[in-house]
C-alpha cells in the first residue's frame, strides 16, 4: 500500500481585480502582437525579422555579434542562427567573423537590409500608432511605462546573459 502525505498551502488565488488585470494584459499582447505580424506580413518581413533589421540599423556599424543580438531579442542561440540563415538568403544580413574570437560571429545589416528597414519602418509607426497609441491617452502612456519599465528591468537582471530565453 502506497501512502501519500499531501500538504495544503493556501494558494493566493487572484482577486476578480487582479484576474481582469492579468487576462487583459495577456490578451492585449496577443492581439498587438499579432497585429503587428500581421502589418510586417504585408511587407514580406515576421515580427522577428523586423525586431532584427532594427537592432541592427540601431547599433554601431551597423552589426551585433550574435550573442548580444540573442540576449536582445530574447531569442535562443538556435533559434536566432536560422532566423539569420533565413535572413542571409534573402539578403537582408550577413555573417561576419569575430577577429578576437574565432567562435564568435556578428550579423550585419547589409544595404538591402538598410533599405528594407528605411522602406519599411513609416508603415511600422503607423501600425503602431493606430493599435496602441493613438487608443491611449498621453497620461495612460505615461503610466503604462512606470509600470512596464521597471518590470522589464527587474526581470531582464534575472535572466542569464548566456541564455536569451528566460
Amino acid at each position: 500500500m502506497v501512502t501519500t502525505t499531501t500538504q495544503t498551502t493556501e494558494v493566493p488565488w487572484l482577486t476578480d481585480q487582479e484576474q481582469r488585470a492579468w487576462r487583459s494584459f495577456l490578451m492585449t499582447s496577443k492581439l498587438v502582437t499579432a497585429e503587428l505580424e500581421r502589418g510586417m506580413g504585408q511587407h514580406g518581413l515576421s515580427g522577428t525579422d523586423y525586431s532584427v533589421l532594427v537592432s541592427l540599423s540601431e547599433a554601431p556599424r551597423r552589426r551585433m555579434r550574435m550573442s548580444e543580438l540573442s540576449h536582445t531579442l530574447l531569442l535562443e542561440k538556435s533559434r536566432l542562427s536560422h532566423q539569420i540563415t533565413r535572413m542571409e538568403r534573402a539578403g537582408l544580413v550577413r555573417r561576419e567573423s569575430c577577429p578576437d574570437d574565432r567562435r564568435g560571429q556578428f550579423a550585419v545589416l547589409t544595404d538591402e537590409g538598410w533599405e528594407t528597414i528605411r522602406r519599411v519602418a513609416p508603415f511600422h509607426v503607423e501600425l503602431v500608432r493606430s493599435i496602441f497609441i493613438d487608443r491611449l491617452t498621453p497620461a495612460q502612456l505615461a503610466q503604462l511605462a512606470e509600470i512596464f519599465e521597471p518590470l522589464q528591468s527587474s526581470m531582464r537582471e534575472q535572466c542569464p546573459k548566456d541564455e536569451a530565453e528566460c
